[in-house]
């Protein structure tokens, strides 16, 4: 498969943003958890954040490849970075998909602009990869809903301007994947409550948070979708967004990838460089190897779902394997770095750090290979 002209233009320009403006500043955002938000801004005047959102909405009007492009540039220079920016729409393919006119028109083009950030609240203390285990329970009484429950490890759960919440509406429905529905939380709303978790292994410029909805009353109308059908919409969107993930992957694969080139073609040991040892070849040869084939399968996986032709297997396919691509093409990065990749001067430790959670969010590889066998089984 083959990128499009200005598919290429888009992958070069995403990718001299990032260089321009993610290097000098990565180390420091990873060391203070924090991210400087006129980042994100800059990047929304440039086009690179929500250019799946339809051009009605203030969009680019493009697909999930082209975001999906976006993505690996930006982690490839840095992933907090590109996770700290690109995150800022995580939630939108949600309303963009099921959402009422009424609720694309308010809540989209904000989203473009960089006037406005959206999370999404699924995982709970102690429900992560069964999403029919969560306990936010969502009570309708008369015109408005009443949330009460909380969620953990919430992408933007600090900064967020508004948030998906996915809660159990119908706990008496004997169907189990009917109990829940998708409600639209305004942060301001009394009630929402959201705490900074530190000490993340990585991506630490990306704010991450546990959420506390006490007595949260929103009207009705803030239903994405239809009642009950929250799961399946759910199920829907990780079938999107799962191609990001896959792209982050193949993007802080390839940035490792790069940083082990550079330095064993410099780091001389036994009457030469390391590269020349035929050894360190086998490796890179690999590693190369191994993302290639990765962002091939996010390619097509991704091509597909623009196109109409939806892939579950395929989409869990390219994720897992971008994740587990991740973290073996980053431990062999530091490995060959030896010492130097131990040391915080060296960027690679950081990668190394970034690439797990790849293998964790939106459907852990364990998720992602059970779905692959159901799909191929039936």
């Amino acid at each position: 498969m083959e990128l499009a002209a200005e598919q290429i233009d888009i992958k070069k320009a995403a990718r001299e943003f990032a260089e321009g403006e993610f290097k000098d500043r990565a180390k420091e955002f990873d060391e203070k958890e924090e991210f400087d938000q006129t980042l994100w801004k800059k990047a929304c005047e440039n086009g690179f954040v929500g250019t799946f959102i339809k051009e009605e909405y203030n969009g680019a009007g493009l697909g999930f490849l082209e975001h999906s492009l976006i993505s690996e540039e930006f982690w490839r220079v840095d992933p907090g970075c590109g996770q700290a920016i690109l995150s800022c729409t995580f939630g939108s393919e949600m309303v963009q998909a099921f959402g009422t006119e009424e609720q694309k028109k308010k809540y989209l083009p904000p989203l473009v602009s960089g006037d406005a950030i959206i999370g999404f609240g699924i995982t709970e203390p102690d429900a992560g990869s069964d999403v029919t285990m969560i306990k936010t329970k969502a009570e309708k009484k008369g015109d408005i809903y009443v949330i009460n429950g909380s969620k953990m490890f919430i992408t933007n759960g600090c900064l967020a301007d508004y948030m998906l919440v996915y809660a159990l509406t119908h706990p008496e429905e004997n169907k189990i994947h009917n109990r829940f529905s998708v409600i639209l939380v305004e942060t301001s709303t009394p009630g929402y409550e959201a705490t900074k978790i530190h000490g993340k292994l990585g991506i630490r410029a990306s704010n991450t948070a546990e959420v506390s909805l006490n007595n949260v009353e929103v009207p009705v109308e803030n239903i994405v979708g239809h009642e009950k059908r929250g799961f399946y919409q759910l199920m829907d969107f990780f079938n999107k967004t799962r191609n990001h993930v896959a792209a982050q992957g193949v993007g802080v694969a390839q940035g490792a990838l790069e940083m082990a080139i550079s330095h064993v073609k410099k780091r001389k040991a036994f009457r030469g460089t390391l590269s020349q040892l035929q050894g360190i070849q086998f490796i890179i040869a690999e590693m190369a190897t191994r993302v290639e084939a990765a962002r091939g399968l996010y390619w097509r996986s991704a091509y597909l779902l623009d196109h109409g032709k939806l892939d579950p297997a395929l989409i869990s396919m390219a994720k897992w394997y971008a994740g587990d691509t991740a973290v073996w093409v980053v431990n062999q990065a530091l490995q060959l770095h030896g010492g130097y990749g131990y040391i915080a001067e060296y960027d690679i430790q950081r990668f190394y750090r970034d690439a797990k959670i790849v293998e964790i969010y939106e459907g852990t590889k364990e998720v992602e290979k059970t779905i692959i066998g159901t799909e191929l089984l039936k």
